[in-house]
């Protein structure tokens, strides 16, 4: 069985497959970011395949405005008195200080938003059962006004989703796509929850249709398709189609899946994954083996230095592998602002013009110019796909002062930048970035590792086999995993055991369990994992672990469990990695390139290195996919699992 991972990105998309001798074949074509499923079809023509697993940034890019994703008319029905439950949100402002912000467009009109007279208390009592003629007649207008989508949203459905369930069975009449907020947030918060249920229902018809012509094309060629979740794992297409709101992150989670899984195979119980790609640079953690989870999100919204910008977006409760991102790619342009002070960032020129050296009309140079300019990439990339012409990249950077001392800038402001998205997912989580190994991998990651590494106080570097198609290869790591909730269970063990049973379905192979918990009367939860251990005491020490870590105190008061979640996991096989030869003669020849001054730097071709040999900075390592920078003063390693960089 030939089984082929596919990660579409910003710049490229990146095809990894292993066929059934275990061999790993890799493919990266740019991407067609206005017709993703181009480039995804395009790739799979070429190598063949059994199976097809997918990530997908179709939905982010519907949520930011992508032109041709256009996001369809939805109509949202809600408890009578709360239809502006969307609109008033919370009291967070992205620019406090700014007179003119506006709130994000609303993603259901008011015309849109109809209120069914029904009523279900906190406790779940049903005071008010929903009339269906009533539902009949408001469908009816709705579907006359254009919407092609339904969200259902009523108050306390989480306790007691019966009305919900009603008024669904009445509107699948007359719509083909509907979403109840007990099916994708099973949990309190009904300003997140009515949120979570308008974005699902606003992403599944264009999600559906997307995943339906890939699923046609790949299964018409004897194939079957899975698609990556957000939360770390794989899911069937139908369950991708139901609940898409669990895509936004999908690309970026299948990385830091692989970092967990080689982190397990070298022993590396805390790891901090970055994926530096063409348009951004991810971070996120992996403690003892496992990535770390949110259950929050905000899509569509800004990000400040990495960091989500409260209610500049649209809340998401779903689980999603705790990842911090910044605009910081190859592709991202180098530029001066209006005082004359070099910037870098945050607009990509993506795949489409590109970078100058690309040669595909792009003007403003780039991290990549600058990284070509300095003699640290080769000449060629993506396993011969693209020549880079070195003396634009310099012209263009010309524009902007000396080009040497622009490019040289420019890496350093970017490294800044991204030593802001590791400290997010590390210090300011009560984790102390010097404990970690950083994992560095996307075409750009091992490029920038070394010196970003400085930059956070971490010493020991590894970047995996295949970096530059590592997500994709995290994809082919991946578990099959499928997650229930639970609000305010009553009985911790029992509640434990419904979720399970309502999940046997999948037969998985086992169980993981989180609890939401918090200290009565606090304003928002921590997400703990638990094992078997479920009493009051286990329970409480798990939590003020956490907080401790967290917030650096703990309280002397009662805590309460808001929501439990668990998540059903179906192993996979994992493919074997590729291994460095037992020995070898390395034939390293020499370039010029600039570290604080131009030198002779040694460049090995990565094929080639034995395990175990070592290579002194400066010096750069090459493969199709990707160029290690070796700086001064660091050396690497050629380990089993990856080249180890020490300072």
């Amino acid at each position: 069985m030939k089984i082929v991972a596919v990660d579409v990105g910003g710049t490229f998309t990146d095809f990894v497959a292993v066929d059934e001798r275990g061999d790993i074949i890799t493919l990266k074509i740019l991407s067609t970011p206005r017709e993703p499923e181009k480039a995804v079809i395009m790739g799979l023509s070429q190598m063949g395949f059994n199976e097809v697993l997918h990530a997908s940034t179709i939905g982010t890019n519907a949520l930011l405005g992508q032109v041709g994703l256009e996001l369809p008319k939805v109509a949202l029905f809600t408890t009578r008195g709360f239809r502006d439950v969307i609109e008033i949100g919370r009291q967070n402002r992205p620019r406090l200080y700014d007179l003119y912000f506006a709130k994000p467009r609303q993603l259901v009109p008011r015309e849109l938003r109809f209120e069914v007279d029904e009523r279900t208390l906190a406790d779940g009592t049903i005071e008010k059962a929903v009339n269906p003629a009533e539902v009949e007649t408001l469908a009816a207008r709705a579907k006359a006004m254009g919407a092609v989508s339904a969200a259902v949203a009523f108050l306390h459905s989480y306790v007691n989703p019966s009305n919900e369930k009603a008024a669904k069975e009445v509107l699948q009449r007359w719509f083909s796509y509907v979403t109840a907020s007990y099916e994708v947030a099973h949990e309190p918060r009904e300003y997140e929850r009515f949120s979570t249920a308008v974005v699902n229902a606003a992403l599944m018809p264009l999600v559906s249709r997307y995943l339906s012509r890939l699923r046609e094309f790949v299964e018409g060629r004897g194939g079957a398709l899975y698609v990556m979740s957000s939360s770390g794992g794989l899911v069937t297409v139908e369950e991708a189609a139901r609940r898409p709101v669990q895509l936004v992150e999908s690309g970026p989670a299948a990385g830091v899946v692989a970092a967990a899984e080689l982190a397990k195979l070298a022993g590396e119980a805390r790891v901090i994954s970055f994926d530096m790609g063409g348009t951004t640079a991810k971070a996120g953690t992996v403690v003892d083996f496992q990535p770390s989870i949110t259950t929050e999100y905000e899509v569509g919204g800004e990000s400040h230095r990495g960091r989500l910008v409260k209610g500049s977006g649209y809340p998401v409760r779903f689980p999603f592998v705790d990842l911090a991102e910044v605009s910081a790619g190859g592709g991202t342009i180098i530029w001066r602002d209006a005082g004359g002070a070099l910037r870098v960032g945050p607009i990509s020129a993506g795949a489409d013009p590109g970078p100058v050296s690309y040669g595909r009309g792009g003007t403003q140079p780039t991290v990549t110019d600058a990284n070509l300019a300095l003699g640290r990439i080769p000449e060629v990339l993506a396993g011969g796909a693209l020549k880079l012409n070195t003396k634009a990249a310099v012209e263009a950077l010309g524009k902007l002062g000396d080009p040497v001392d622009v490019a040289a800038d420019a890496i350093k402001l970017v490294n800044v930048e991204m030593a802001r998205a590791i400290r997010l997912v590390t210090v300011e989580r009560g984790l102390n970035p010097e404990d970690f190994v950083l994992m560095a991998f996307g075409g750009a990651g091992p490029q920038h590792a070394a010196e970003l590494a400085e930059e956070v106080g971490i010493s020991r570097v590894v970047v995996p086999p295949l970096p530059g198609v590592f997500t994709s290869l995290g994809m082919l790591m991946a578990d099959f995993r499928f997650e229930a909730r639970m609000a305010y269970p009553r009985d911790l063990e029992g509640g434990f055991r419904r979720l399970e049973e309502e999940l046997a379905r999948y037969s998985p192979d086992y169980y993981v369990r989180y609890a939401d918990v918090r200290y009565v009367g606090q304003g928002w939860e921590l997400t703990i994992p638990l094992g078997q251990d479920l009493t009051p005491e286990a329970v409480r020490r798990a939590f003020e672990e956490k907080h401790k870590a967290t917030y650096g105190f703990v309280l002397d008061k009662p805590i309460e469990v808001v929501t439990i979640r668990v998540f059903a996991i179906v192993k996979r096989q994992k493919p074997k990695l590729p291994q460095p030869p037992e020995r070898g003669s390395p034939a390293p020849w020499e370039k010029e390139a600039y570290f604080d001054g131009w030198t002779k730097a040694a460049v090995y071709n990565r094929a080639e290195l034995p395990l175990g040999y070592r290579v002194r900075g400066p010096a750069l390592i090459v493969e199709d996919y990707s160029t290690t920078v070796v700086p001064p003063r660091w050396e690497a390693e050629v380990k089993r699992y990856g080249l180890e960089l020490r300072l």
